[in-house]
């Protein structure tokens, strides 16, 4: 009898989600507010009003009341820039993510409430993050007893890929210790970012060591948390909630391109990713992906250059991870071969984006 009778107030809020949810397919580029909606009260605790910040990128005030709103990812990224530099906070981000919970990530996040496991929960999440964002990311790996959750900006030219990935992992601390409970903190945490003068607020919120300077933004945490049982999860709920984000997927079709770029931001710096391994992961041969990437007007090489720009860009502006990791964590043998290549997409070594990041960093402070 209980499995049919609806009128609880999960069944309640969940109707309330339905209705008030994504009704339309996300395009490439595009991301519901969600997690940054709390870019707003963040303003206010500095004492400045939001609405001038959020009309100067273009954008009414009013959208920011609520979490469904879709945005251009670039705008909410220029939005996060000028955040930072009229606050001068540097984890300005960071703040954000911290503000955040499980239910900004709306559908997603009431799925993972209901998931039977940990594990379970962020498999869902990985898997549907699309749905809700079209601009960054997200894998979960295991490796020698320890789980990682990645995130990466894979869209292009992208500003303020810091200020983003602080605030994802940051409520990402805060959903982990939703499932798992309020003692749970990460073994480590990995930053694509140069180390801040003051580190403090980062280990204060996640309570473990916080590495900068890394390639990837990651929270690593013993595998054996995956296997937690999520407490209070209703598998009806779950069901319901699995079927809607399936049905989402469905209408949202897929710009096979942008699927590709997704994959390869993820996998471009921890392991091999020739054009052969992503169609064997695509359960398709190398030529059918070929022939599909050549419809959408961008070939696979062109699409991995881009990002390999696009990653070496953001470690050279963000980090100062050494130009010999950076060459080999996109795949050259040499540094030199990755100084050609970049001198390619660039016009510029290495060396002299670095420079002038750092000396344009300079100017603004």
């Amino acid at each position: 009898m209980n499995d049919i009778m609806l009128p609880s107030a999960s069944a309640v809020v969940l109707r309330t989600l339905f209705r008030s949810g994504a009704s339309s397919a996300l395009q490439p580029g595009y991301i519901h507010l969600g997690v940054s909606k709390e870019i707003v009260p963040t303003l206010r605790e500095f004492g400045l009003d939001p609405d001038p910040f959020i009309h100067r990128v273009g954008l009414d005030p009013a959208l920011f009341e609520n979490s469904t709103t879709v945005v251009p990812f670039a705008t909410l990224a220029r939005l996060y820039s000028l955040c930072v530099a009229r606050t001068r906070c540097s984890h300005f981000g960071l703040l954000v993510g911290q503000r955040a919970t499980i239910l900004s990530m709306d559908l997603v996040g009431r799925l993972m409430q209901h998931s039977d496991t940990v594990g379970a929960a962020l498999e869902g999440f990985v898997s549907n993050l699309s749905v809700q964002n079209r601009a960054v990311g997200a894998s979960l790996t295991v490796s020698d007893g320890m789980a990682l959750l990645t995130y990466a900006v894979y869209q292009p030219q992208m500003e303020s890929a810091e200020q983003v990935t602080d605030a994802a992992l940051a409520v990402t601390g805060n959903v982990l210790r939703a499932l798992c409970g309020a003692d749970w903190h990460p073994a480590e945490v990995l930053v694509p970012r140069v180390t801040p003068v003051d580190p403090e607020p980062y280990r204060r919120h996640f309570q473990a060591p916080v590495r900068f300077n890394q390639e990837n933004a990651t929270l690593v945490f013993p595998s054996k948390d995956l296997k937690r049982r999520v407490a209070g999860a209703d598998p009806l709920l779950r069901m319901m909630l699995e079927d809607r984000l399936r049905q989402l997927r469905a209408d949202a079709g897929t710009d096979f391109s942008d699927d590709i770029r997704r994959l390869l931001r993820m996998r471009l710096t921890s392991t091999r990713c020739s054009a052969e391994d992503i169609a064997h992961l695509l359960s398709m041969h190398r030529r059918t992906l070929s022939r599909r990437l050549k419809g959408s007007g961008m070939g696979y090489r062109a699409i991995a250059n881009e990002l390999r720009f696009e990653i070496a860009r953001q470690l050279l502006e963000d980090t100062e991870v050494p130009l010999g990791e950076i060459a080999a964590a996109l795949g050259y043998s040499e540094a030199s071969a990755f100084t050609r290549a970049f001198r390619r997409w660039s016009g510029r070594t290495p060396t002299a984006w670095r420079s002038r990041s750092v000396a344009t960093d300079g100017r603004s402070a």
